[in-house]
């Protein structure tokens, strides 16, 4: 079974999005295909073929949020700052730079926003991680080297 973690916020965004698809969306997908119906034959209606694709492409999601909230697990922001956990802000300093990173599950990853997933090769480096140890971390883009400043 795969754990999605999640925090509070995000568990709140995929409830409230998963309401939306049930509800509205699925609404306005029958009326579609209704009125996609009213112009005959279906078979050369491209109407009818793009409301039943749009159909499976918001089923297709319900069912991949039920999956998540079902196997969702909280993030807990933790008070014991002494190692890397999910839900872990890092201060790093690579090549004397200074980068800060929040280890998040990876339904939330947005690496645009340095929120990186606890599976990605960076975030899964930091995981049990200290303030003080020296990380290598071979990635798509080659090998780097951090060293953990502080840990929130």
């Amino acid at each position: 079974m795969i754990k999605y973690y999640l925090t509070k916020e995000r568990l709140e965004e995929l409830k409230i999005e998963l309401e939306r698809l049930k509800k509205e969306a699925r609404q306005e997908i029958s009326e579609r295909l209704k009125r996609a119906k009213e112009y005959g034959d279906l078979s050369e209606n491209s109407e009818y073929s793009s409301a039943k694709d749009e159909q499976a492409r918001v089923e297709s999601r319900i069912i991949e949020i039920e999956n998540v909230l079902r196997n969702a697990a909280i993030i807990k922001k933790s008070s014991a700052r002494d190692s890397v956990q999910i839900g872990s802000s890092v201060e790093l300093k690579k090549n004397n730079q200074i980068l800060k990173y929040t280890i998040v599950g990876s339904d939330e990853a947005r690496p645009e926003a340095n929120l990186i997933s606890n599976e990605s090769p960076l975030g899964r480096a930091f995981l049990g991680k200290k303030v003080g140890d020296i990380i290598e971390v071979t990635a798509p883009k080659g090998r780097a080297e951090y060293k953990i400043i502080k840990i929130e």
